[in-house]
């Protein structure tokens, strides 16, 4: 049978028929959503990730500390050796006092090839930063502020001071027999 050509088909109905309103607010709505889920994944993966890094530096810096101490250990154990014999030796107070000064040699050395520097500020003019002054007094040879004699040597540590000199510090009063820009 003829159609009418007025007569609308099935496909022209649906597309005459209101579409539904809330499917494109749907379909973003989904969208929004995936995005949403996109994200939260990739932040609990960015956290767990920085959360093994930071445990790996925990662990990293803890080991590097163990080893910095187990070699400066490892370096002192001959210095106990020397501590064992000089405590086993019999006899003259000599020997004692030779295997003693051995034993300090080696600590010393020990030390500073850790980087542990000695100060020993004799002759140098004081410095409040790195000397204790315990006392002021007259002494030849020395200008007003030169450090006279050490009673405790100072030590630093990488340019840290461990531990201050404690020092007598010349004042005036007394002509200088030496001149006051001596190199260090």
């Amino acid at each position: 049978m003829p159609r009418d050509l007025h007569e609308p088909t099935e496909a022209s109905q649906a597309a005459d028929a209101p579409s539904d309103p809330q499917a494109p607010e749907v379909a973003e709505l989904e969208a929004l959503r995936r995005e949403r889920d996109e994200f939260q994944d990739r932040l609990l993966r960015r956290t767990a990730e920085f959360d093994n890094y930071r445990k790996r530096v925990e662990r990293d810096r803890a080991q590097a500390g163990a080893e910095a101490a187990a070699a400066v250990l490892k370096a002192l154990v001959p210095t106990l050796d020397n501590l064992e014999r000089a405590l086993q030796a019999e006899g003259d107070a000599g020997a004692l006092r030779a295997g003693v000064e051995l034993t300090h040699r080696d600590l010393l050395a020990a030390l500073q090839a850790q980087g542990l520097v000695v100060e020993d500020p004799t002759g140098q003019r004081f410095d409040p930063t790195r000397h204790e002054a315990l006392a002021h007094e007259e002494a030849a040879g020395f200008s007003e502020g030169d450090v006279v004699a050490v009673l405790r040597k100072g030590y630093s540590f990488k340019d840290r001071l461990l531990r201050p000199a404690l020092v007598r510090v010349a004042k005036g009063g007394v002509a200088s027999e030496t001149p006051t820009d001596k190199v260090h």
